[in-house]
Parts: C-alpha cells; sequence; structure tokens
C-alpha cells in the first residue's frame, strides 16, 4: 500500500532532508503522496497524539478533531509548501514612468513556527523601486501569504518573499520589514506577551542608507481610515 511504503521510507530517513538557509527543508519526496493521503495519515497521527493525551475520541465535541486538523495542516495553514499553490506573479511595464520607491505595507501574516508549530503572528512592510516593471498590489500580499503558510522561521520567511520578488521583477531593488509575535514565546516558555520579533531583508539601492531610511519613514506614516 502506497501511505505504508511512505511511512517506512519516513521513518528511515528520519531526519535527513535537502535544504539551504534561503529554502524550507523538504525531502526530495516530499509531494510523492496526494493531499488526500496526507490528510489520512495526519488523521491517524493526530488521533494518536490525542489518545496518548487521554482523551475520549468518542464524546462529540473532539471525535471530529483529527480529520479537522488534518484537512487544515493540508489545505491550509501549510498549503504554502505545495509549489502549485505558488501564485503568478504578473508584472507589467511600467509605462507611467514611476521611478519612486512603491511600499506596501501592514501585510497581515499568519504563519506557524516550525520549531513548536505555534502560530506567528504579524504585518510585513514590502517596498521596491522598478526597473522597467511592476507587480499588481495584490500579488505582493500573495506572495507573502504564500511563504507564510508553511513551518517557517521569520528569517528565512524574510528572505524568500525578497528574493521571490526579486526574481518576479528583474531588479534587486527590493526590501522586507517583518514585526510579528511568536506564539512559541508569548504563551509558553518565557511568556512574554509583549515582545515581537523583527527581520529585515535589504536588496540593491535598500542597503544605502537614505533609501532605507525612506521606506522606514514611509512604514511609520499614519494610514488608518
Amino acid at each position: 500500500m502506497k501511505i505504508d511504503h511512505m511511512e517506512n521510507k519516513i521513518d528511515e530517513m528520519g531526519d535527513a532532508h535537502v535544504a539551504t538557509s534561503a529554502n524550507n527543508p523538504l525531502r526530495k519526496d516530499a509531494f510523492d503522496l496526494s493531499n488526500e493521503d496526507k490528510i489520512a495519515l495526519i488523521n491517524k497521527d493526530v488521533k494518536s497524539i490525542l489518545q496518548t493525551l487521554g482523551m475520549d475520541l468518542t464524546d462529540d465535541s473532539i471525535k471530529g478533531t483529527p480529520q479537522r486538523v488534518a484537512k487544515m495542516f493540508v489545505n491550509e495553514i501549510f498549503g504554502g509548501l505545495d509549489p502549485k499553490r505558488k501564485p503568478k506573479a504578473s508584472t507589467f511595464e511600467n509605462k507611467y514612468k514611476y521611478g519612486e520607491m512603491l511600499v506596501e505595507k501592514n501585510i497581515t501574516i499568519y504563519s506557524t513556527c516550525e520549531h513548536h508549530l505555534l502560530p506567528i503572528v504579524g504585518r510585513a512592510h514590502v517596498a521596491y523601486i522598478s526597473n522597467g516593471s511592476v507587480i499588481g498590489l495584490s500579488k505582493m500580499n500573495r506572495i507573502v501569504d504564500y511563504f507564510a503558510k508553511r513551518p517557517q522561521v521569520q528569517e528565512r520567511m524574510t528572505m524568500q518573499i525578497v528574493q521571490e520578488l526579486q526574481k518576479a521583477l528583474g531588479t534587486q531593488d527590493v526590501a522586507c520589514i517583518i514585526d510579528a509575535k511568536h506564539l512559541c514565546v508569548n504563551s509558553r516558555g518565557i511568556r512574554d506577551i509583549e515582545s515581537s520579533t523583527v527581520t529585515s531583508e535589504f536588496g540593491g539601492a535598500f542597503k544605502e542608507t537614505s533609501v532605507k531610511r525612506e521606506f522606514l519613514d514611509y512604514i511609520k506614516l499614519d494610514t488608518s481610515f
């Protein structure tokens, strides 16, 4: 049976994976299973965890939880692992010759810390300077969301967003700042509910002090309506 074979293969491989510092640690066979097969396996695993914790899975309130969690993992909060869900980064010629910085700020981020599988919630601020191409505003949000929807490290996510936009726009002049709360810090361990984590990635012209400062000043603007 395909699922049994995959389980054995995962056990044999252990922690082995193919990854670089800017890529999520995925195995080469990460997409050999269908989403339906993954949901079936995760359903079984979640059920085992809840039973180990002593939960009564015959209770109406919880008996559907394993299936709900499995579908949520595959189709929602970790959906960004699937390259088929990568948003098409359509770009257009900058016919109006806009040559200043474009900033998309306060993009909501819902991600998951890969160390404890707890939420990362915050905002991303993304900017670029066109060298002849522009990208639809909603595509910037979708790119952020795509890289957020996977087990993540905030530093990696920040780099991935910049690298994807650099590739789409054909320019190094892209920057991203993320300010987020990690529930692995806020709700467990030290349980510091006030602290947040800020990461940044500056490419091309954004490495220049004056350009970086302009970007930071845009972020500070009060855009509440």
